[in-house]
């Protein structure tokens, strides 16, 4: 079963304490720029995983979510 982007988006946290404030992912030191980017540069779902162990595979799903969302996002 997929989880609603909501429940997905849930998982992106935002925390000035936190990488700087930068959309991470559950409160981690792993922003959603770092996971979209190491898709975008070819690394596997499995590859993150490894290189991330705290993280899980709706993880990275949020954090494409999210990618979309705000790339959609038009300011208004």
């Amino acid at each position: 079963m997929i989880e609603p982007q909501t429940d997905l988006l849930a998982r992106i946290t935002h925390d000035p304490n936190v990488m700087g404030g930068r959309p991470c992912i559950r409160g981690q030191r792993v922003t959603v720029g770092t996971v979209v980017g190491l898709l975008a540069s070819g690394r596997s779902i499995d590859d993150i995983l490894k290189a991330y162990p705290y993280l899980d595979r709706l993880d990275v799903q949020a954090a494409l979510a999210y990618a979309a969302w705000r790339s959609e996002d038009r300011g208004t």
